[in-house]
């Protein structure tokens, strides 16, 4: 990778984990359709590993706000559902991680804009879980899914469940992805390399977190999604 695009890469992951560390939501949907214009190569290790200190500072600072109801049936899901994803990722060509990825993206984003407000049950944590295993495993990409089953819920509740759901999440997925072949050390490389633009904006978005109109970011991480979806789709 020239190091124009590593510099584009940084930026996008530094605002990433800003916009998830501050709303709940955000860095897969910023970051994935970015890495896969600058390098398909990337999906999904490289998102899914740069997600995992961002998760573990989060759910950390945030500890005392855990559903640990929902989060344990969410997670039990989860990862019950990685070996699909990683199934589905076999079943797509190379040449077509971009245009999936991009489609995933986009599809989320409009599913998170037009859902009702509703109170999650049993069902929902558990239908959330398996389709975020299925589709982060696949693509890096699997927020959606719990935002919109913690829409509703107090800022720090999202924040915080999320990021733990994600994080046991991630953990498997990379796990089964290296076992398998499917993961390259050159991806772990790179995000290594970028964890500074991660604490910066981690950093900040513990200044800002209590500021910010948590509906105006959503809105503004969804529009940017379906923008850098629709793009990668097109093969801009």
């Amino acid at each position: 990778m020239s190091a124009e695009a590593l510099a584009v890469l940084a930026v996008t992951v530094g605002v990433a984990a800003f916009v998830q560390g501050s709303s709940g939501l955000g860095f897969a949907l910023i970051v994935a359709p970015v890495a896969g214009i600058l390098d398909p190569g990337l999906l999904p290790v490289f998102v899914l590993a740069t997600m995992i200190p961002l998760n573990l500072y989060v759910a950390w600072r945030e500890r005392a706000s855990i559903d640990l109801r929902g989060a344990g049936w969410i997670t039990g899901a989860r990862l019950a559902a990685t070996p699909a994803g990683l199934a589905l990722l076999w079943l797509i060509p190379d040449r077509g991680i971009g245009l999936f990825v991009g489609a995933a993206t986009v599809l989320a984003a409009v599913v998170s804009l037009a859902a009702p407000a509703f109170a999650p049950g049993r069902l929902a944590y558990v239908g959330a879980g398996a389709v975020t295993g299925l589709t982060e495993t696949a693509t890096g990409v699997g927020g959606p899914p719990l935002a919109l089953v913690y829409q509703h819920r107090p800022p720090a509740e999202l924040r915080s469940t999320v990021a733990a759901c994600f994080l046991a999440g991630e953990v498997a997925s990379l796990a089964l992805l290296f076992a398998t072949g499917e993961g390259r050390p050159a991806d772990l490389v790179t995000a290594v390399a970028l964890l500074p633009a991660i604490a910066a904006g981690a950093w900040l978005s513990r200044l800002a977190h209590h500021r910010l109109d948590a509906r105006r970011t959503r809105l503004c991480v969804l529009v940017f999604a379906l923008v850098s979806g629709l793009v990668l789709m097109l093969g801009l």
